[in-house]
């Protein structure tokens, strides 16, 4: 069973997304919250798998709910909510911890697919916008997480396809070994690195020169990745 958490201002964005996910055997709304110091409050109580996160409500807004949560429970899985596609405020919300996120015009199937997405670990960002962000992430030049010494040379393998944007499946498929071996190697690897999220997982991987501008990877000699020991 999925827990799952709804918080946003508008009462009936609320109701309208707990009827759609209650419609679903696998998932339970544990809680709403009509402003971030209450998601925060609730998620401490709860302790919800997945997060459905506004990012514009009252008193404290999202982007700060979304580090409080993370700061005491960062396993816990944040999907933003907004209302533009291109809202500024989502890459200051990638940027700190939240797996992906839903435009509120999204078909109801989407949000549905996002939160067992989330919850599964899997990627929640389309190639497309995943690059845009990563792009976004490497001009601002913000330091995410460590080079990838410590590694395996599997799991520098898979950091460096989740890089290039693929899901635990297609990695699979790619390394012909089982999906929970995928998902096994990219837990271990950003607990090493000390990555929230895949986003910034595929930041790293293209910082270190495992994936290239066209976000093909870059196979590292063997023994680590370019310039750092797998150790």
């Amino acid at each position: 069973m999925i827990r799952v958490l709804i918080a946003d201002d508008q009462v009936l964005v609320r109701a309208g997304v707990r009827m759609l996910l209650q419609a679903n055997s696998d998932m339970e709304v544990v809680g709403e919250a009509d402003d971030g110091a209450e998601a925060v409050r609730l998620a401490e109580r709860h302790l919800p798998d997945v997060i459905l996160m506004d990012l514009r409500m009252p008193r404290v807004d999202g982007l700060e709910a979304i580090k409080r949560v993370l700061a005491v429970r960062p396993s816990t899985r944040i999907v933003v909510l907004t209302t533009f596609a291109e809202d500024s405020n989502v890459y200051a919300a990638l940027r700190a911890g939240a797996v992906g996120f839903l435009v509120k015009d999204d078909e109801p199937e989407r949000m549905v697919d996002a939160i067992r997405r989330a919850h599964a670990g899997e990627q929640l960002l389309a190639p497309s916008v995943l690059r845009r962000v990563v792009e976004r992430f490497l001009d601002a030049e913000e330091q995410i997480g460590g080079a990838p010494r410590g590694l395996t040379e599997r799991e520098i393998e898979v950091l460096a396809l989740v890089g290039t944007g693929l899901s635990n499946a297609e990695i699979a498929e790619e390394l012909h070994v089982g999906v929970t071996t995928v998902k096994t190697h990219i837990a271990a690897a950003m607990e090493k690195l000390g990555l929230r999220n895949r986003i910034q997982a595929a930041v790293v991987a293209h910082r270190s020169g495992l994936v290239d501008a066209s976000f093909r990877p870059v196979r590292p000699p063997r023994g680590g990745a370019p310039g750092n020991p797998a150790g």
